[in-house]
């Protein structure tokens, strides 16, 4: 990406977050659970992202996002420790794609422990490739003036449909369409 003068870069200070320095399986085993608890912020983030294509803007959610999953880590620490450690070490050991459908007793046993201890069901099979709407409660972004987000109009002219077609050497034209 070309950046010139103009385009105001954040600082480093700006970008320093405490990471969430955890394994795969580690995430893998919280996914469901973690995804469930942090939707309205993630669903804030990934709004400000799309609306605005520009990450610069998005920056604060973003560090919402990241306290957000601490924060659900250090719940699941607290309440559940024992029962999710089974749970990730079997998705780490069990398969080298860190398949989860060799732990579903291990799974149940977490599961349970969530729902009794912070009241968090695993949520059901498609559940996060669902369509839903996101009501969001703070005002749509305005995006910061960036000079390389410079819209074009299509250089390229339609063919008039008065144009004459030549029939199809091999196949139909219209051989995709199903009656």
């Amino acid at each position: 990406m070309v950046v010139t003068k103009n385009v105001k870069l954040p600082e480093c200070n700006e970008l320093m977050v405490p990471e969430v320095d955890l394994t795969t399986s580690t995430l893998m085993s919280a996914g469901a659970h973690l995804g469930k608890d942090c939707e309205a912020v993630n669903n804030e983030f990934m709004l400000c992202r799309y609306e605005l294509n520009d990450p610069r803007a998005c920056l604060d959610l973003g560090r919402k996002v990241t306290a957000c999953t601490l924060n659900f880590f250090r719940k699941v620490k607290k309440n559940c420790l024992e029962e999710f450690k089974q749970y990730s070490n079997c998705v780490d050991k069990s398969s080298g794609n860190y398949s989860l459908r060799y732990c579903r007793k291990t799974q149940a046993v977490f599961d349970e422990c969530m729902l009794k201890k912070l009241k968090i069901e695993r949520p059901d099979f498609g559940y996060f490739t669902r369509a839903r709407v996101h009501c969001s409660p703070s005002p749509a972004p305005t995006a910061p003036p960036c000079p390389c987000h410079k819209k074009y109009p299509d250089a390229t002219p339609s063919l008039p449909d008065s144009r004459p077609r030549p029939p199809a050497r091999f196949t139909s034209r219209y051989y995709h369409v199903t009656e």
